[in-house]
């Protein structure tokens, strides 16, 4: 039977075989060539060497020795890479040249940098807000904003404004019932627009038409900082189509009326309906609790004379509230 293959391993972990069989050849001087089989690494390693007197026989080299030549040839093999690392260095020193050169080109804008955790997240915000020229676009998706959130924001937009900067801002249309959003902005003085829309993309902050900021994951725990001038430009474009499409909301809100006693509202959820919607899912869309989701759609069928839910989908696509052009209701 043949044995197994003897580890692979360096002088700094001998195995238990080769450790043993080298403690012993330095108690008693000497060890039989059939009894180095068991540990071919002993002088694959330098540790045993054939004897001069009998070649059958292998004698140990003295530990200290062995040490000073294993540890010479660690420091030959340090000298080594650290030649090749200076090889390295001067082959891509003229390819680091042309890349700052290129990087010069564009300044700090060709780079995308993912941030983890909200107070990493929240630092670079801040940080690129701080700097903020011109021109700051916000999306914030989602209903009602917490009041604290909107205590922490208002200095550094009051901050924003008073260099000169214009703020716009996308929310969805439930946010035109939150007190603390409507007080928000009341307390905010220079150029500063709310409008909103049923639904809106994913969060998303635009500084200056240069900087971008948006979620990289679900939760919002990861965050991608954008300053390349492509992306950039595409997220600006997005914003500003939506912004045409908005409703205004501040400084003045327009108040358009509900025709055949639907409203815009109404309106949006029935579209969802019709493409087959859940509840919950239409409330997510919107911004809204599942319970003004179907007070809502409560509200559409009764409008619409529908007695159940099969119906309501029927009686939106023969009534063409979907093809009416309207605006949010306050």
């Amino acid at each position: 039977m043949t044995a197994p293959p003897h580890p692979e391993h360096g002088a700094e972990q001998l195995c238990p075989a080769g450790a043993e069989l080298y403690a012993r050849a330095l108690r008693e001087g000497h060890l039989s060539r059939a009894e180095t089989e068991a540990a071919p690494c002993l002088a694959a390693l330098g540790l045993l060497q054939p004897s001069v007197a009998d070649l059958d026989r292998f004698e140990p080299v003295p530990a200290a020795v062995a040490l000073q030549e294993l540890l010479r040839t660690s420091a030959q093999r340090i000298a080594d890479e650290r030649r090749r690392e200076a090889r390295l260095a001067q082959a891509f020193e003229p390819l680091l040249r042309a890349s700052a050169d290129r990087a010069g080109t564009f300044g700090e804008t060709s780079t995308i940098r993912i941030h983890s955790g909200l107070d990493r997240i929240n630092e670079a915000i801040g940080n690129a807000l701080s700097r903020a020229a011109t021109e700051v676009l916000t999306v914030q998706p989602g209903g009602r904003r917490p009041v604290d959130q909107l205590a922490v924001a208002l200095p550094r937009e009051q901050a924003i404004l008073a260099r000169g900067c214009r703020m716009r801002t996308l929310y969805q249309h439930t946010s035109r019932h939150d007190p603390a959003v409507l007080a928000h902005y009341e307390l905010l003085n220079g150029d500063v627009e709310v409008r909103t829309l049923d639904e809106t993309p994913e969060r998303l902050l635009v500084i200056d038409r240069t900087i971008a900021f948006m979620p990289a994951s679900a939760d919002r725990t990861l965050a991608a900082e954008i300053r390349h001038p492509p992306v950039v430009t595409y997220l600006s474009t997005v914003f500003d189509r939506l912004w045409r499409l908005a409703t205004p909301m501040h400084p003045e809100a327009a108040q358009p009326p509900a025709p055949s006693g639907v409203t815009p509202r109404q309106r949006a959820i029935a579209a969802l309906l019709v493409e087959g919607h859940t509840d919950a899912a239409i409330a997510d869309r919107l911004g809204m609790n599942v319970r003004t989701a179907r007070l809502h759609i409560a509200k559409l069928a009764a409008a619409l004379g529908s007695d159940s839910r099969a119906q309501l989908g029927y009686l939106i696509g023969r009534s063409g509230i979907l093809d009416q052009q309207g605006e949010v209701d306050r």
